[in-house]
């Protein structure tokens, strides 16, 4: 047997597979993966305007060193 008629015989057999609709088989990866990026998403908007909610620290920073509160990014 010549291996073009090998693959030929295994794309064969490979194209009879047991199921059904593949679409409904791989709903639920993309469903997983809608809940985890919604997750992600609500982690991601639960640090919105937290230096906001520390407005009394900063204040405080100021008047004692007398200068703003330093930038936190590292420039």
């Amino acid at each position: 047997m010549t291996f073009v008629s090998l693959l030929a015989q295994v794309a064969e057999q490979a194209g009879h597979h047991e199921g059904g609709n593949v679409q409904a088989t791989t709903f639920w990866y993309g469903a997983l993966a809608f809940v985890v990026f919604v997750c992600l998403s609500l982690v991601t908007l639960s640090y919105r305007n937290v230096s906001n909610r520390h407005a009394h620290k900063a204040e405080a920073y100021t008047k004692k060193h007398g200068t703003p509160t330093p930038e936190a990014h590292g420039h």
